[in-house]
């Protein structure tokens, strides 16, 4: 070999070196300057495209805890040219998975470690490399077809190799960027459905002749649609209601504010619990979704005679505390809930509350609690509890009750809010 041809190969191998530098430092300035995961995917795959003259390349973001949580995120096609969209074969993944190294098949249709995996279209090379943080794999970046038939090379896949040890990590702290941002923003939406719910509740408790009351609500982590509230009708009379909007957040929030409106509309125009739950559907069937509904208890008490009025819409049944007797019985008031279908079952029951005989209504969170051994706390506790200590003042039931299921749940995290609302006749 002459002199020049020597000093040719090496211009030309300086040549690419400084390609290659080039192509490193401009990848490494670009994703520094952002914290937004699909910038930097997408930087990463249309330079790596660029690096090794492949037609395409994707980047595949893998979850080693559970590994069947792949996500393809972006995908970089050569401008130059029109390709159908190539992507990795499971074959491929799981090698990649078990291996952890870079990966080159110039023909993939007889590559013998990819036997049986089906070729689609014109893919027909590919040079992978994986994305590693602290050896572990959070990803895979793959280029396909090089460019005019040519052949990946050990250069191609060394090249990618130093691309993927420079953005391995910054990947992974721009995917923790992002989920941190996600959980900050859903615990702003949450601390606005909390703001909402509890302004659902009512500040103060009336004061009613005849008639003592309490009610409380243990919200859950995650936000329901539970409330109550005192309507008063008159001076004699005050409707009761205690409601559970169906799912979780916000929208069950803003939900619950909808039904109690509408709701508070019925309530100042007609009498029956019952008509204002039919009246009420009927407004809410127009106005949200058919997969959501509401259940809901009415009470309407009537202090001059001591008498309660009550209409369900598909609520937990109401317990009924009787002082003489020492016994407790559920009202078995039947009703469908709300937004339900057009015209729902709502029925409605009148009686009569003797001194010290007591109301217990609650939600679902209540006698669905759970604890450790996945058994739930029951409408039968919930009846003895009652009954043991039905002739106690209502806040004080209440406690005991609330105490009852903490030690039930023993530590098991509340999935559902538990809400609470007793009636208690007084001489």
């Amino acid at each position: 070999m002459d002199q020049l041809t020597q000093l040719l190969e090496e211009n030309q191998r300086l040549r690419k070196a400084v390609d290659e530098l080039s192509i490193l430092n401009e990848l490494s300035r670009v994703i520094s300057s952002t914290m937004s995961l699909d910038n930097v995917i997408e930087n990463v795959v249309k330079r790596s495209v660029r690096a090794v003259s492949g037609q395409q390349g994707m980047i595949t973001l893998v979850d080693e805890i559970a590994p069947t949580e792949m996500k393809t995120l972006v995908r970089a096609v050569d401008s130059t040219t029109d390709h159908e969209r190539f992507h990795l074969n499971q074959n491929v993944l799981g090698w990649m998975m078990i291996n952890k190294k870079p990966l080159i098949s110039n023909d993939i249709a007889t590559d013998s470690r990819f036997t049986g995996v089906k070729v689609e279209g014109q893919f027909r090379s590919l040079v992978c490399v994986p994305l590693l943080v602290k050896n572990r794999l959070v990803g895979i970046l793959a280029v396909f077809n090089k460019k005019d038939h040519g052949i990946f090379s050990d250069d191609d896949k060394r090249l990618l190799s130093i691309i993927a040890t420079q953005s391995g990590q910054i990947l992974e702290n721009a995917r923790l960027y992002e989920e941190e941002q996600k959980k900050m923003a859903m615990e702003k939406e949450l601390i606005a459905a909390r703001e909402v719910q509890m302004n659902l509740l009512p500040k103060h408790l009336p004061q009613v002749s005849h008639f003592e009351f309490a009610a409380l609500t243990i919200p859950a982590q995650e936000i329901g649609g539970d409330f109550y509230d005192f309507i008063r009708m008159d001076d004699a009379s005050y409707e009761i209601v205690i409601a559970d909007v169906a799912g979780k957040g916000l929208p069950a929030a803003l939900l619950a504010t909808l039904g109690k409106g509408v709701l508070y509309a019925q309530a100042l125009e007609h009498r029956s619990p019952q008509l204002h739950i039919r009246q009420s559907n009927r407004i809410l069937r127009g106005s949200i979704p058919r997969k959501s509904f509401i259940t809901m208890l009415l009470v309407v008490v009537q202090s001059a005679s001591r008498s309660i009025v009550v209409s369900n819409a598909g609520h937990c049944y109401p317990l009924l505390f009787r002082y003489e007797t020492k016994t407790v019985e559920p009202l078995t008031v039947k009703g469908m809930p709300l937004n339900f279908t057009d015209n729902i079952l709502c029925e409605e029951r009148t009686l009569v509350m003797e001194p010290n005989d007591c109301l217990l209504l609650y939600s679902d969170g209540a006698s669905e609690a759970n604890n450790g051994h996945q058994e739930m706390f029951g409408v039968d506790r919930l009846q003895e509890i009652l009954a043991d200590h039905g002739q106690r003042p209502t806040d004080q039931l209440l406690q005991t009750i609330v105490g009852e299921l903490k030690s039930f749940s023993k530590g098991v995290p509340q999935s559902d809010d538990i809400t609470l609302l007793a009636v208690k006749a007084t001489p």
